[in-house]
């Protein structure tokens, strides 16, 4: 018997005013529910400009607290419409700063957070002039639609996350990026796929849209099923909702099928642990 749960993705291009953000997002999250969707995601730092495509102090003054005005409204907009919400934003902290994702129950409530534990430092994408790397591990978060993990853009690339949600229970992972460059879509679809078979798990892409000073973000999300073939296709470039019905009964089913969780070998990767970072 069918369990299905509809989850979605905003593809939404920001503004320079956070205040306008908040309120598409907030519209977007309502289109969303309005189709059915009982957990929706936000893109990579959705209430705010790409920032980190430079060096610039200034570029602080986007950081806020969980207490602070995208969180606050993002667990309304839960509470309100009765959904999972997964906020992605520039959080600051006693301990500093980071890019953290943070999950809302359908009662408005923190369910918790998850810090980018990958952080890069390329051209465009200098991230570590602003965000420590995540110290929060990889946790999952119980929600009354099935258990959820998060990954954030750069982690996608790093086999041994995907693996440590799936072993604590995760059986859908939400991934919110910030990805430019349309031409390299096929090899974040390559690495997702194969992250959800290895794992039998629904992954969920989330990126960015729209021109911004530096980036064009292409949008492309996607949702792909624990077998590792798509919900349905990428979709395209424009500001919307993308859905995916998730029947949960697959993650035990394709688990079942493809045993690579059973048949793991842990004593033989003590190596990896060893190893000089």
């Amino acid at each position: 018997m069918k369990n299905m749960i509809k989850a979605a993705g905003v593809q939404l291009q920001a503004a320079p005013e956070k205040e306008k953000n908040l309120s598409k997002a907030a519209l977007l999250i309502d289109l969303a529910v309005q189709e059915g969707a009982r957990i929706v995601a936000l893109p990579q730092l959705f209430n705010t400009r790409w920032f980190a495509h430079s060096i610039d102090s200034a570029n602080f003054s986007a950081s806020e607290r969980e207490d602070g005005p995208t969180v606050s409204l993002m667990r309304e907009t839960a509470a309100k419409r009765g959904v999972v919400i997964i906020a992605p934003i520039f959080e600051e902290d006693k301990g500093g700063y980071y890019n953290t994702a943070f999950v809302l129950g359908v009662n408005g409530e923190i369910i918790g957070k998850y810090r980018k534990v990958h952080v890069p430092q390329i051209p465009l994408w200098e991230e570590r002039a602003y965000f420590k790397p995540g110290n929060l591990g990889f946790p999952v978060f119980d929600t009354p639609f099935g258990k959820i993990g998060v990954q954030l853009c750069w982690d996608i690339f790093f086999p041994e996350g995907f693996r440590a949600l799936a072993l604590k229970g995760a059986e859908m992972v939400f991934a919110p990026t910030a990805s430019a460059f349309e031409h390299s879509h096929k090899k974040w679809e390559r690495a997702i796929a194969a992250a959800a078979h290895a794992n039998g798990m629904y992954i969920f892409r989330v990126n960015r849209v729209g021109k911004e000073e530096k980036q064009e973000f292409y949008g492309k999300s996607f949702c792909v099923r624990p077998d590792g073939e798509f919900v349905h296709r990428p979709s395209g470039s424009s500001e919307g909702v993308v859905l995916a019905d998730m029947d949960m009964t697959e993650v035990a089913r394709v688990r079942n099928e493809w045993v690579f969780l059973k048949d793991r070998r842990p004593g033989e990767y003590k190596g990896l642990l060893e190893q000089n970072e």
